[in-house]
């Protein structure tokens, strides 16, 4: 049988171990839905990254094709519906990437907070502490949480060893979900005027498309910072970028963004106190290998008949 990885995926030799000789594995292909298609001829196993939109066009055309795996867990680059119509399985690994997500999302806050980056350019430039600003502290502040799941929860953890006030807003979660980590729950309108860093880290659906919008950033104190490592257009660009110019939030901490790769002139490259990283939260070797051996077993769960986790089995429910 044949598989394609759409891209190099490190560490490489993980997959390449674990699928042992049961799949020819392909890897790499040119950022194009046509080349995709064309190499998706004869193949049985897609393995894809958020590098190329899975739509349901690829997946007409890729009639060999038996079972999509989704290195990371978004899932909002493949068409699930298309994939349930053509008798496809889709898997992915909810979950498995929430510890090094949320540590990064603590990591961001303190780097805009504390103007960390801006500081070492300054040291390099040859600079020193007296031509810097006073930055702020971190440590018993309030922190809002957009989406309190797998991620989000483990930022509440790592923000309340910070001795701060915890906030979390998901509709989907009820008071006792927060009890562990001690959280407040609350509506997004609450959170935003009452929070110092506002992170998100809720999943990319209809409902979450957009929600941080031009009203949002209105209602946020012009003090506070706002975190994005969940999806890019769960937050509205062009409003960020209003917000910033205007003053109406004193920084961004983000590892994603509406269009990836971030394009070269967009305004976030030019502000100070943004710090943008290139999609790389949950892109640590313990984490990759865990997702790439789960994956891969569920993978052949599914080819050999047996199934996947249902935890780790994509439905249409799941966009």
């Amino acid at each position: 049988m044949k598989a394609l990885v759409d891209q190099d995926v490190q560490p490489f030799a993980v997959l390449e171990t674990r699928v042992d000789d049961r799949l020819d594995l392909t890897v790499g292909v040119e950022a194009s839905e046509a080349a995709l298609v064309d190499a998706l001829d004869g193949v049985d196993v897609l393995f894809t990254t958020s590098r190329l939109p899975i739509t349901d066009d690829v997946l007409a055309a890729a009639e060999s094709l038996q079972v999509v795996g989704k290195i990371g867990t978004g899932i909002d680059n493949v068409d699930l519906d298309a994939a349930a119509d053509l008798g496809i399985g889709v898997t992915y690994t909810p979950g498995l990437n929430a510890a090094a997500v949320a540590e990064y999302t603590l990591g961001l806050a303190i780097a805009v907070s504390r103007d960390i980056v801006h500081n070492d350019r300054l040291l390099e430039a040859g600079g020193w502490r007296d031509e810097t600003d006073l930055n702020t502290t971190v440590n018993g502040r309030t922190v809002g949480i957009v989406g309190f799941g797998d991620v989000g929860s483990r930022v509440a953890a790592f923000f309340a060893g910070l001795n701060m006030e915890v906030l979390a807003y998901d509709p989907y979660v009820f008071e006792e979900d927060t009890d562990v980590t001690g959280a407040e729950l609350t509506d997004l309108d609450d959170l935003l005027s009452r929070s110092d860093i506002v992170t998100v880290n809720a999943e990319l659906t209809d409902e979450t498309r957009g929600l941080i919008d031009a009203d949002a950033f209105a209602r946020m104190q012009d003090s506070a910072i706002l975190i994005n490592t969940a999806r890019g257009p769960i937050v509205s660009e062009s409003a960020l970028i209003d917000a910033l110019e205007r003053g109406e939030i004193a920084g961004a901490g983000l590892d994603v963004f509406e269009t990836e790769p971030l394009p070269a002139d967009s305004p976030l490259h030019d502000f100070d106190n943004v710090v943008a990283t290139p999609h790389v939260a949950a892109t640590t070797t313990e984490t990759r290998v865990d997702i790439v051996r789960t994956l891969v077993d569920n993978v052949f769960g599914m080819l050999d008949g047996s199934g996947a986790p249902e935890r780790y089995t994509a439905t249409p429910a799941e966009r």
